[in-house]
């Protein structure tokens, strides 16, 4: 029995919609860290990109996360995904997807304090890591390899 219904195709369009308002955010806060950290600790320009990080975090990524899971899980029992080991491997990147998201909103209140851990070489590095996900998360999606 499909418990979704004719609801189902709405759900999966929710998902993909969320999706990409979170990989936008997951895109852009770490571009933002780079020029933020730029700026001197206490400036006014240190204020605004505070501003800016903290607003694209609860007005976008926050809420982005929870629908995306919530209706990722809709689907999962809507066709019974756990039996796939295609959904394996993307349950594994969207997971670390959202352990980067922790550390995107943990990383944000560091600078807020003033500390800069972390090096614009690095910083560069680490905004790679949605793009990657994301491709591996479509390949096991549409292509379902195993």
């Amino acid at each position: 029995m499909e418990w979704l219904g004719a609801a189902y195709p709405w759900v999966k369009a929710a998902h993909v919609i969320f999706v990409i308002f979170l990989m936008a955010g997951l895109f852009m806060v770490p571009r933002f860290f780079i020029y933020h950290q730029e700026c001197a600790p206490g400036s006014d320009e240190d204020r605004k990109w505070i501003d800016r990080e903290r607003r694209l975090i609860k007005i976008i990524l926050n809420p982005s996360l929870i629908l995306v899971w919530v209706f990722g899980l809709m689907l999962m029992v809507q066709i019974g995904a756990w039996h796939f080991g295609w959904f394996h491997l993307k349950l594994l990147f969207v997971l670390g997807l959202s352990g980067y998201h922790g550390w995107i909103v943990g990383y944000a209140k560091k600078l807020a304090k003033g500390q800069r851990p972390m090096t614009d070489r690095k910083l560069r590095l680490l905004n790679e890591i949605p793009g990657i996900a994301a491709a591996v998360i479509v390949i096991a999606v549409i292509v379902q390899p195993f």
